[in-house]
């Protein structure tokens, strides 16, 4: 299958590392124009190079705008007032018990993961349905089902975004426009790696060793049995945001490595 984004203008939020990156590195490669963003500007030049360096002839442009406020939002829609396809990737996570998470905290993890969403594709889907075509992905997590013990305030977000992307899907019916969720699971991201980093070191294990561990202590029901590259979750990303993906809407794609224990 071959993928062609060439005319196409795709913003990726938080797209400087992680999923976000690998998911702007594949919408480059498929000829789209992306839109590499992040809070600093530093950043976005980094990846910008690091697109060009890997693919040939890539058409980037570079927003530094932080997404997870509305000001944030305000800054890059002022810079970019349209684009084809929407992946709404920004997100932060972090564990923290139920009962030591504040008011203040709930509130950054729904501006962030939630609000930031929203705030975008209100701007930008109405473009997308004059023009009779576009995408838009969110990006929600296996954690959105699977709601972790320790981290409940960050899979409350990834479910609103379920139920955004689902009901904004059946709001663009007949538009041309399709709304999806993508649900990663555990992956092999650069924070994800930091976090895992103490115990490379202390028992010398290489870092896809301890991802391995990692999944069959906190997520066992996981099929791949093994951290999930952000490669590897990009590649559902384009795949939604592509022409072959026409029929696709409303959906949420799991990329989980099966830890959602459910056949549909």
């Amino acid at each position: 299958m071959h993928i062609d984004l060439s005319g196409r203008t795709a913003l990726v939020t938080g797209s400087t590392a992680g999923i976000g990156h690998a998911a702007a590195l594949g919408l480059a490669g498929c000829g789209a124009h992306v839109i590499v963003n992040g809070r600093h500007a530093d950043a976005v030049e980094q990846a910008c190079a690091a697109i060009r360096a890997a693919v040939d002839g890539a058409e980037l442009s570079g927003i530094s705008a932080d997404v997870g406020s509305a000001e944030g939002c305000a800054q890059l829609l002022a810079a970019l007032p349209a684009v084809d396809v929407l992946v709404n990737n920004v997100g932060i996570y972090g564990p923290q018990d139920f009962f030591e998470v504040s008011d203040e905290t709930w509130q950054r993890f729904f501006e962030v993961n939630v609000l930031s969403a929203v705030r975008l594709a209100r701007a930008y889907v109405p473009g997308m349905a004059t023009r009779g075509w576009g995408r838009v992905v969110f990006l929600s997590s296996e954690s959105g089902l699977n709601i972790p013990a320790d981290m409940i305030h960050y899979g409350f977000t990834k479910t609103a975004l379920l139920s955004v992307s689902r009901g904004l899907a059946k709001r663009m019916a007949g538009s041309g426009v399709t709304v999806n969720a993508v649900l990663p699971g555990p992956t092999l991201t650069e924070g994800v790696q930091a976090m895992l980093q103490a115990e490379v070191e202390k028992t010398g294990q290489p870092i896809e060793a301890v991802g391995a561990a990692f999944v069959a202590a906190h997520r066992p029901s996981s099929i791949l049995r093994r951290l999930a590259s952000a490669e590897e979750v990009a590649n559902l990303i384009v795949y939604a945001c592509s022409p072959q993906a026409s029929a696709t809407t409303g959906a949420a794609l799991r990329v989980d490595g099966g830890c959602v224990d459910t056949i549909a």
